[in-house]
């Protein structure tokens, strides 16, 4: 297996972030089925440079380098059915948006917005806690753009 970090800048990246960690066996589990599935992953029969990586037994991130080959609808819609049955094996949400994850203590923490609004209003969560940016959609900014303290980010409307 390839790495992504090899790929351009211009990559295609879909993040997906769980609504709990996973564990360790878990994590292996899942893995092993997305290394399977990237093996066999193809649009209109060219395969696709992609790689897809749990950072943090939390998030679920598909790269796909589109200098080599550009994902289809077909593709796409095939990674997201991926998506979908990782859910109901693990019994995990992948596709909750209302779920921040932000970083305490050097922990990822997952609250729901409300919750994280009233974290805000305690003063628990600042302008300088860092968030993580899941709309980022290319891999320069996944690599620039996606850890970032809330002032940079769109969490930011949050602190108003």
């Amino acid at each position: 297996m390839q790495s992504y970090t090899g790929f351009s800048e211009n990559s295609r990246v879909w993040i997906y972030q769980c609504n709990r960690e996973l564990s360790s066996d878990e994590t292996k589990s899942i893995k092993q089925r997305t290394d399977q599935f990237i093996y066999d992953w193809a649009s209109h029969g060219t395969a696709l440079s992609a790689q897809i990586e749990i950072f943090y037994n939390v998030f679920l991130v598909v790269f796909v380098d589109e200098e080599i080959a550009s994902a289809s609808g077909c593709s796409i819609d095939k990674s997201f059915q991926l998506v979908k049955d990782l859910e109901t094996e693990f019994d995990i949400s992948l596709l909750d948006r209302m779920v921040i994850a932000y970083r305490k203590d050097q922990k990822i923490n997952l609250c729901r917005i409300d919750e994280f609004e009233g974290l805000i209003k305690k003063g628990v969560i600042t302008e300088d806690t860092i968030v993580f940016n899941n709309l980022v959609d290319r891999k320069v900014d996944f690599d620039s753009k996606w850890e970032v303290l809330i002032k940079d980010s769109w969490h930011n409307r949050l602190l108003q």
